[in-house]
């Protein structure tokens, strides 16, 4: 398995979720026990030397591939996630979308201070959504490795976004 068989695993719907749009979904990599195997352990291993004490997994699919990295690389994850759905006392990052606002929250006791945090999510669009959980790490003292994606659609300059940050990502679109 490379990249560009990890890529040709990609489905593309287009105008989903509006015209215009060409959605990158990934269940159908997901399925795939070789594909999904080689996402994971090629984004573990890009963290590996960085010794992350713990994963934070991005709502949604974040997770989907946060819970995995973390058990590759032996340490614990944490989910953040939207208003209203985690338990306990919370955290909150209120943040801009292109188009109206949205936020994000992490239970307070997620992260230690001065915690290894190693930030994942499946996809790097315009970077709102991982600026957002960098700021909740950030409140709880964590110290932030990096980011890891598995597509990043460059066309959106989400990287800018988290200018002075790893960031790295398997699949990358231009346009």
């Amino acid at each position: 398995m490379d990249v560009a068989q990890l890529k040709a695993k990609i489905r593309e719907v287009p105008d989903f979720p509006t015209p215009g749009v060409s959605f990158k979904d990934i269940t159908t990599l997901l399925k795939d026990p070789q594909a999904f195997h080689y996402a994971v352990a090629t984004l573990a291993d890009r963290y590996r030397s960085a010794h992350p004490e713990v994963v934070v997994g991005i709502e949604s699919r974040g997770f989907l591939l946060g819970a995995p990295i973390a058990y590759e690389l032996g340490c614990g994850i944490v989910v953040v996630r939207k208003p209203g759905k985690l338990p306990a006392e919370r955290v909150r990052v209120d943040y801009q979308l292109e188009y109206g606002q949205d936020a994000l929250e992490v239970h307070k006791d997620a992260i230690l201070p001065g915690q290894r945090v190693l930030l994942v999510d499946d996809l790097l669009a315009t970077g709102g959504t991982s600026w957002a959980a960098a700021e909740l790490v950030r409140k709880l003292g964590g110290e932030i490795l990096g980011f890891a994606f598995l597509i990043e659609l460059a066309y959106l300059s989400g990287r800018r976004r988290l200018e002075g940050f790893r960031v790295e990502a398997l699949i990358t679109y231009e346009s």
